[in-house]
């Protein structure tokens, strides 16, 4: 099982995504915490200024990013709207 750590802009993000995304994001995590590239989550490895983030969906429109502190410690950076999770 792999421990899941919510950043403070995590959990500030979270809070601003409507409640139905909310409670999808909370079945989501019981994936990540078995198995990170499940293919529910469609995760994938970022490149250029996001280099050493990942990201799975949540829905067509929501994403979340996150990296990897351990191979068994996973830390969640972000969640909102696909328009504006990949930007810096």
């Amino acid at each position: 099982m792999i421990s899941v750590y919510f950043s403070k802009n995590f959990l500030q993000s979270s809070q601003k995504i409507p409640k139905d995304q909310q409670i999808k994001l909370a079945k989501l995590l019981e994936f990540l915490k078995t198995d990170p590239f499940h293919p529910q989550l469609h995760s994938k490895h970022l490149t250029g200024k996001l280099s050493g983030l990942y990201s799975f969906r949540i829905t067509r429109e929501y994403r979340v990013t996150f990296k990897f502190n351990s191979p068994t410690e996973i830390q969640l950076v972000d969640v909102s709207h696909r328009k504006d999770i990949y930007r810096i």
